[in-house]
């Protein structure tokens, strides 16, 4: 029989759908179309995964072809988003839902206001209804995920508050490069006494982002102030509250650098109270590029989060897990995108 060619097997034949191989590597639609179709801005160690998969896939499927087995007989997957699913977590979860559907399997949610004391993740090897289990920036405390990873319990973590258990699976963004990135954008334009709202105390990603403002204060031989820094729950009253405490400092910085986009949303209602203009008299960045970034004015500039492809890919090492198949790397970073938009600009003065 002839080898069939990789877009045989995608377009031809349609043994492998562009969809089983987005369920299969974690990577976009966009992305995997854009590889089939040879266009560019795709990097090559990403094209050659997705032939891999293609090749694989391929190889796999049955000639002739089997009945696939009745989905409805899978179970689902437990997917713990302690968080109201606002268009952050919202983004993740329906990412989730979208893969678990393309393999076959239900989601079992729960969602709503993070509740440390909780028991559930603890009780989820008593869940006989679930079959493995996504969980998205748990409150937890580490005595319990370190019980999941200590009875093989298929688990994947998503943006983990702090560091997880060996041997446990986790999926996060590049949150010190993205730091480091919009820092640098910063300095680039001139500023150098930079405020920081960061997350609350003993997250990992607050330690991460702010290693990473300090890495780039110290490429441009700037010392980090702890004057300068503030910290708080990632929401808009926390940007009006702190950003409000920067900018009575005396002098005032002349630029801040916010935890997320909400937070930033926050401090740049402090500065108009203040009768201070954005970016004229103080440049504002955020992190996550949610839909707020694009609909504030001046829009907002911030590092995007490769929030979908996140709940892709937990599925994705979620299945290996359940598949039996050993993992390469326990703990994956994804990249962050600098995205630069109206809010940041030269130091007041220097045109």
């Amino acid at each position: 029989m002839k080898q069939a060619s990789v877009s045989d097997l995608v377009t031809g034949t349609g043994r492998v759908t562009v969809r089983a191989i987005a369920a299969e590597t974690g990577l976009s639609i966009a992305t995997i179309s854009r590889v089939l179709n040879g266009g560019g801005n795709v990097a090559s160690d990403t094209r050659e995964r997705v032939r891999q998969v293609v090749e694989r896939l391929g190889d796999r499927a049955p000639e002739p072809r089997r009945r696939p087995p009745a989905r409805a007989t899978r179970p689902p997957v437990f997917v713990r988003c302690p968080y109201l699913l606002t268009d952050y977590f919202g983004h993740i979860v329906t990412s989730i839902a979208e893969t678990l559907a393309l393999h076959g399997h239900r989601m079992l949610l729960d969602a709503g206001d993070a509740v440390v004391k909780s028991t559930v993740v603890r009780e989820l090897p008593r869940h006989r209804d679930a079959y493995g289990a996504v969980l998205i920036l748990p409150p937890e405390p580490r005595a319990d995920l370190e019980s999941l990873a200590a009875r093989g319990y298929p688990c994947v973590v998503v943006d983990p508050r702090t560091a997880v258990p060996r041997g446990m699976v986790s999926i996060s963004a590049a949150h010190f490069s993205g730091a480091r990135a919009v820092t640098r954008h910063l300095i680039e334009l001139g500023h150098r006494r930079i405020g920081v709202v960061t997350g609350p105390p003993h997250w990992r990603t607050r330690d991460d982002r702010v290693g990473g403002h300090f890495a780039a204060l110290a490429e441009a031989g700037v010392l980090g102030d702890p004057e300068l820094m503030r910290y708080g729950e990632p929401a808009t009253k926390t940007g009006v509250r702190v950003g409000g405490e920067l900018l009575e400092l005396r002098p005032r910085p002349t630029a801040v650098a916010c935890f997320n986009d909400k937070v930033a949303v926050g401090v740049m209602e402090a500065a108009a109270a203040r009768g201070l203009r954005v970016p004229e008299d103080l440049s504002v960045t955020g992190f996550d590029d949610i839909d707020i970034s694009r609909a504030t004015t001046p829009r907002l500039t911030t590092v995007r989060q490769p929030l979908q492809e996140m709940g892709r890919t937990a599925v994705t090492m979620l299945m290996r897990q359940l598949d039996g198949h050993a993992h390469e790397a326990l703990s994956m970073e994804l990249e962050t995108r600098l995205v630069v938009r109206e809010s940041t600009g030269p130091t007041p003065g220097s045109g």
